[in-house]
């Protein structure tokens, strides 16, 4: 996964980048009635629609940079031809690199800064 929400994984006949942006998210909220983190929790607590797979990776695809009718074919001889549960977790991977972000990144600057050796812009407390 990267910072800009795409994630690379081995599916199907390759190797392919999947991304869900801003646009391509919307796309999936209309598609599915449901949005983005509605769909994640779907595909997380097994209460997910078969719209919510199939969708998730083909807009993924599209956002990785495939043309939309390469990744309408593709998606229709890789996911809706198989069994649902073979692309449930490729779903949920690209859905929560869209929503959640990279889980490897660290957020902040690390440690917390020591207010003994920094300056602050709060006024010490009364001892």
């Amino acid at each position: 996964m990267s910072r800009d929400a795409s994630i690379t994984l081995a599916w199907a006949d390759g190797d392919y980048t999947f991304r869900l942006a801003w646009g391509e998210l919307e796309m999936l909220q209309e598609a599915c009635d449901a949005g983005p983190y509605v769909i994640l929790n779907r595909l997380h607590d097994e209460t997910w629609r078969l719209g919510d797979i199939s969708n998730t990776i083909r807009l993924g695809l599209v956002g990785g940079g495939i043309t939309p009718s390469e990744a309408l074919k593709k998606t229709r001889a890789y996911v809706e031809s198989r069994p649902p549960m073979e692309n449930l977790i490729f779903a949920q991977a690209i859905l929560s690199a869209a929503c959640i972000g990279a889980p490897e990144e660290k957020l902040g600057n690390g440690e917390a800064p020591n207010p003994e050796e920094s300056p602050s812009t709060a006024s010490p407390m009364e001892s």
